[in-house]
């Protein structure tokens, strides 16, 4: 087994499949990693989607609210912080659950790199004369007719395939996705529908991606989209911590050393909480403090970011676990090693939590706000119990933040849920109160 930054008894925890916080300890060191995202790249995503702002919201007219912005609410949860945050501070709820389009976390990352091929083929081809034109000539006839002779391939566990079949097929692209066996069936369904090819796999997501990968390769007109090493997917999920300064700022609300932000991300192969982190690091520096959130089962950022840089991540199955749970989105065997060294020294660390926590979070998601997630977006809501941890007492205390929790924030990630079919969901609810009450 390979060398990882954890001890003895952190292994047997692991591997007994019970919650656990481990804390990162290249957190703030320098780091020799190869993937070091370019700044440059996170603000032109942030221009890209500015520019197909129109294009947006002329194909999704859910979108006209915001003039073609995908993005969602913070929403102040002061019912739900008296429940759940014992360190004190204010609780809000990054509501990524109800993003338009696709209704996920994904939304932006898949949509944005939608958007990078789309735009390259236009401007190859002339349909764009250069990024000052007006983007929605992409939802024209001729935009339609090259970008029909195109396949858009990914593999996902559902929300990710959500939001490039979506967008693919929106703007013409033949669109495959290649599901993995924890992925819902209505997800499956929903892009049925779009005409979008899906193809079901009974191995998990780390296989499901390699199938995709190499039916995409057998295609010179294919583009895959690589959720393990996409630096257009990383920086379109980036763009979420500009959009989260300006909601701050607007509440008058202060991110500095006297006033800490603390986030709380789910995790799966990591694109989408390493992108934020990066976004929110880039912006708040050693002010925010991001730790990934994942299921006992499936904790594969753990085991990735406990690597050494440049390494292939351990499998989960390395430790006995087997990818068991009801959190689909999170349900990922094997890391993404370039995320993790993208993110190795900006993430504080990682903590697990099982299913049936999930389903508690959920219940009081739904009792206290009225807020309907699936399972997997409710992991967050158990950052700031977990900072009441041995370790996450250690790392208050190692960053001098024990003293400045009142004027703390605190933002649970919420990732998916407004998609799910209500019967769905009711199944969901019944589950949460039996084991809640």
């Amino acid at each position: 087994m390979r060398t990882l930054s954890i001890t003895q008894d952190e292994r047997k925890i692991i591997q007994s499949s019970q919650p656990i916080v481990w804390l990162n300890e290249n957190y703030q060191n320098p780091v020799s990693a190869s993937a070091t995202p370019e700044v440059d790249e996170f603000y032109e995503a942030e221009a890209r989607l500015k520019r197909c702002a129109p294009l947006l919201q002329r194909l999704f007219p859910e979108l006209e609210p915001s003039h073609g912005l995908i993005e969602s609410s913070l929403i102040k949860a002061d019912r739900l912080n008296s429940k759940i945050n014992p360190l004190g501070g204010s609780l809000f709820l990054k509501a990524d659950h109800d993003l338009p389009v696709a209704g996920s976390i994904k939304a932006r990352g898949g949509i944005h790199e939608v958007l990078c091929f789309a735009e390259a083929l236009a401007l190859k081809h002339g349909i764009l004369e250069n990024k000052d034109s007006d983007y929605c000539v992409l939802a024209s006839e001729p935009a339609r007719g090259l970008f029909s002779q195109y396949t858009v391939t990914v593999g996902s566990t559902g929300n990710l395939g959500l939001s490039i079949g979506i967008i693919g097929s929106a703007l013409g692209f033949k669109t495959v996705v290649h599901m993995s066996s924890d992925a819902k069936q209505w997800k499956m369904e929903r892009l049925r529908r779009r005409g979008v090819r899906v193809v079901e796999h009974n191995t998990d997501y780390g296989a499901a991606l390699e199938a995709g990968r190499l039916e995409a390769n057998a295609d010179p007109n294919s583009y895959f989209i690589d959720d393990e090493r996409s630096p257009n997917l990383f920086m379109g999920y980036a763009v979420a911590a500009k959009r989260l300064q300006a909601q701050l700022e607007a509440l008058n609300i202060k991110v500095d050393a006297d006033h800490p932000l603390f986030v709380y991300l789910p995790a799966g192969v990591g694109g989408a909480p390493g992108g934020i982190t990066y976004g929110l690091k880039k912006i708040f520096n050693d002010n925010v403090h991001c730790f990934f959130a994942e299921p006992v089962q499936a904790p594969c950022m753990l085991l990735g970011m406990a690597g050494e840089p440049d390494t292939a991540p351990t499998s989960i199955y390395e430790f006995g676990l087997k990818n068991d749970t009801d959190a689909d989105g999170l349900a990922v065997g094997t890391a993404s090693q370039w995320v993790c060294d993208a993110t190795r020294n900006l993430l504080s660390g990682v903590y697990t939590a099982t299913d049936e926590q999930l389903y508690q979070q959920l219940y009081l998601l739904k009792t206290l706000e009225n807020i309907e997630v699936e399972p997997s977006a409710a992991i967050g809501c158990l950052g700031p119990a977990m900072l009441m941890t041995e370790a996450g007492q250690k790392y208050l205390e190692s960053h001098h933040l024990t003293h400045r929790l009142e004027n703390s924030v605190h933002i649970p990630w919420l990732t998916g849920g407004s998609f799910v079919p209500d019967e769905e969901y009711q199944r969901y609810l019944a589950k949460a109160v039996k084991l809640s009450t």
